[in-house]
């Protein structure tokens, strides 16, 4: 594949007839929004994946590709403060009474790290990737694991959600030292919300997302970019270290080389300085060939619809459980902007997908069916209705689009586990 966008994330845009009408939104009579974006403080360019949270709560979000940020908080907590955290800035708390309810602009300064004394294995940053691409086998997994993991994908219309589904999976997750042994990805629960705008002229729909959760695992995938045929594509430098759960971190820094002519990216790569494991990728699509991008993501649309992609932000996580890593969490948000002379018909669009891994285990663990795993060209959202459920769901009985993944995990946290799992089956 000639890049990781090629497959992960592929779009589909077909006609509607006239003009849709639009349901009216649910409004919450018990809550106060609060929106905004987070920017740099030196450069004021937008920051993406920044937390924002309620201290000492679980309410909290995330800001997007563009990093903006909408929290909803309930009136009785309207006397708490709101914090946001990044990695690399220093922490920023703002009580919600001095917050205006939208166009906030908050700004968040790089800090320096005080690091403990780090070895220096070597000055070459390509050698640093060798060192932990030649140490998955010792700190991965090598034997399957049954994960369970809840999944979310949003599709926006400019500033309206069109499109809000999310699923519980049940996941085969490939052993680490096996490159041809691969993830299968199952849905065991899902859902859409009814309560979005409806489409306008475009129906944009979104492929293959929970497996693409798991192809973003560069660890087993490396796909476009940690792929012995790729990294020549890229220049590599080594840019400090930083702290990361409370481990030193290596810190490289990549972007596409000048005369690669195909859309590739750029972003940070975070390598666990004690044991020399991938910790963390932060990627976008390079601004180098970006114009080149929508030839790659866009898989129809009519002759004379004109697509360009703004911009593409992927988050990686993993996390060490007794000395062995695994994938924790993975967020992806694409941003295109359409011109549709002929219908008269402007729009931006952002999609996010969003996944983390509510549970584990390594015992009796059987692959699924071929034919019920999810494939990278099924559509979730035509076909969530299928799992639907509403006793599984309980008390969680809506999506709210604005919600962290987090909150919403712990929501459902007991039936996030695999036993859970089982025990509804039977």
């Amino acid at each position: 594949m000639r890049s990781l966008a090629l497959v992960l994330m592929v779009v589909g845009f077909t006609s509607m007839p006239g003009k849709a009408s639009v349901r009216p939104m649910l409004q919450d009579t018990v809550f106060t929004t609060f929106s905004g974006t987070v920017i740099n403080d030196e450069t004021r360019d937008p920051i993406v994946f920044v937390n924002v949270y309620l201290i000492g709560s679980s309410l909290g979000t995330v800001t997007n590709a563009e990093g903006e940020f909408i929290l909803k908080v309930p009136l009785s907590e309207m006397n708490g403060k709101v914090r946001f955290s990044y990695l690399g800035y220093q922490n920023v708390d703002i009580a919600l009474a001095t917050l205006n309810p939208e166009d906030n602009i908050i700004r968040l300064r790089p800090t320096a790290v005080n690091l403990e004394e780090v070895t220096i294995r070597t000055e070459d940053p390509v050698q640093l990737i060798r060192i932990a691409q030649n140490n998955v086998r010792r700190n991965y997994a090598t034997n399957p694991q049954r994960l369970v993991g809840f999944y979310r994908e949003t599709v926006k219309e400019n500033r309206n959600y069109v499109v809000v589904a999310e699923a519980v999976l049940d996941v085969f997750k490939a052993s680490y030292g096996n490159d041809f042994q691969l993830d299968r990805v199952s849905i065991f629960r899902g859902r859409k919300s009814g309560e979005v705008k409806k489409m306008d002229t475009i129906n944009f729909k979104l492929q293959g997302g929970p497996k693409t959760s798991f192809l973003l695992d560069l660890v087993k995938n490396p796909g476009g970019i940690l792929a012995e045929d790729y990294i020549e594509y890229y220049d590599f430098w080594f840019a400090g270290f930083e702290i990361i759960d409370d481990r030193n971190n290596y810190v490289i820094g990549f972007d596409q080389r000048n005369d690669v002519d195909m859309s590739l990216y750029k972003g940070k790569i975070y390598i666990d300085a004690k044991n020399m494991a991938f910790s963390r990728f932060e990627f976008e699509l390079s601004d180098k060939e970006i114009e080149t991008a929508a030839s790659e993501l866009v898989r129809k649309k009519p002759m004379d619809l004109k697509i360009e992609v703004i911009s593409g932000n992927y988050l990686v996580n993993y996390r060490m459980v007794n000395n062995t890593w695994y994938i924790n969490h993975v967020r992806s948000d694409l941003v295109f902007e359409t011109q549709w002379k002929k219908k008269r018909h402007n729009a931006t669009y952002v999609t996010t997908l969003e996944m983390a891994v509510t549970d584990r285990d390594s015992m009796n663990v059987e692959k699924s069916r071929y034919r019920s795993q999810v494939r990278t060209n099924d559509i979730l959202a035509d076909d969530v209705s299928y799992y639907e459920d509403e006793d599984f769901w309980g008390d969680y009985n809506y999506i709210k689009p604005d919600e962290s993944i987090e909150s919403v995990i712990r929501r459902l946290s007991r039936k996030l586990r695999w036993e859970t799992l089982d025990e509804i089956d039977e």
